[in-house]
């Protein structure tokens, strides 16, 4: 969900970059992720007949998160997830200043896809899963472990990954999709748009079965709240968290971190330059005049030496023919 963050580095017609204002950057941020989450949840929620299911999920959200990037990822840098934000500002690539407004961005796309999707699950739906409500329904498309884990019920109780298993889960799977987010993100926009996009699919067919594939905590809080069930508030567990939602904020906020951190480390010395504030705009505006006045000066100073010759040339000459008249 994010390509280079120095995307919002646009050129204008003169050649001079410049930085997207911070509202124009929240509102793709905010489309980006309703684009996101309608894919991923929208497709998890009509498709719960689908036995085939991981599959068109992971091909949505790939396809989702591709045309997200590809659209308005040049305006904001394309997170469309509060992880990929964090990780980035870890790894020295955005503005801490812009980590809280994105997120708040994040969450308004993703809760608002949310809504329109429960919106529109029809009362056939809720009889035919026998389910008392529509949030009923809308609770299969919460993330979840040990007994809302999505194993436990296709394996009608056998099998169920617990806390710490689906913690270790969420945290590598994060940890893999914010490093590769990171590696790539200095390269084209639209190679780096479709990597991305395929291994958020990749990801998401590894982790669904084990917690319905979070990695983005946006995407979790809308499927929790608006589920208004178990993974929201569901009494109070050994560490006294209720619901289960606050895992899905922790592994991938800490798997983002670690990925930062090994960026970071390996990543090389040509670290590219925080960007993402308003002021950062003016700045790169000025070096960009300094740089041209620079330029200008050394072109005239190049030019002043010619004419200077010229002038010394034409001296010379006058004084070598006042001498051949002196002579005659």
């Amino acid at each position: 969900m994010s390509q280079d963050t120095a995307a919002y580095r646009g050129v204008t017609e003169t050649g001079t970059e410049r930085v997207h204002p911070l509202l124009n950057r929240l509102a793709a941020e905010a489309f980006g992720t309703f684009l996101l989450v309608l894919g991923i949840v929208g497709t998890a929620l009509y498709n719960i007949f689908n036995n085939n299911m991981i599959l068109t999920v992971a091909l949505a959200g790939g396809l989702a998160l591709f045309a997200a990037i590809s659209t308005v990822g040049h305006v904001s840098g394309g997170h469309f997830n509060p992880a990929v934000s964090f990780g980035a500002a870890v790894a020295g690539r955005f503005s801490w200043a812009d980590v809280l407004p994105y997120m708040a961005a994040q969450l308004v796309g993703a809760m608002a896809a949310g809504a329109i999707l429960l919106a529109t699950i029809p009362t056939s739906l809720v009889a035919g899963l026998q389910k008392d409500d529509t949030f009923g329904v809308f609770a299969a498309t919460a993330n979840g472990f040990g007994i809302n884990s999505p194993m436990y019920t296709s394996t009608q109780g056998q099998v169920q990954f617990d806390l710490v298993p689906a913690l270790l889960v969420e945290i590598v799977m994060s940890a893999v999709f914010v490093g590769v987010i990171l590696a790539i993100s200095r390269r084209s926009t639209a190679p780096s748009a479709a990597v991305i996009g395929g291994t958020l699919a990749a990801l998401l067919i590894v982790s669904w079965p084990v917690s319905n594939g979070a990695m983005n905590p946006a995407r979790s809080t809308a499927s929790a709240i608006l589920a208004m069930d178990w993974s929201f508030a569901d009494g109070v567990n050994s560490w006294g968290v209720s619901g289960q939602l606050w895992l899905f904020w922790v592994a991938p906020l800490i798997g983002a971190a670690l990925a930062a951190l090994f960026v970071r480390a390996f990543g090389g010395e040509d670290e590219p330059e925080l960007v993402g504030t308003d002021v950062e705009a003016d700045e790169v505006e000025e070096t960009a005049l300094d740089e041209s006045a620079v330029e200008t000066t050394t072109e005239t100073n190049e030019a002043t030496p010619e004419a200077g010759s010229s002038d010394t040339d034409t001296a010379d000459t006058a004084a070598t023919t006042e001498a051949k008249g002196d002579k005659a």
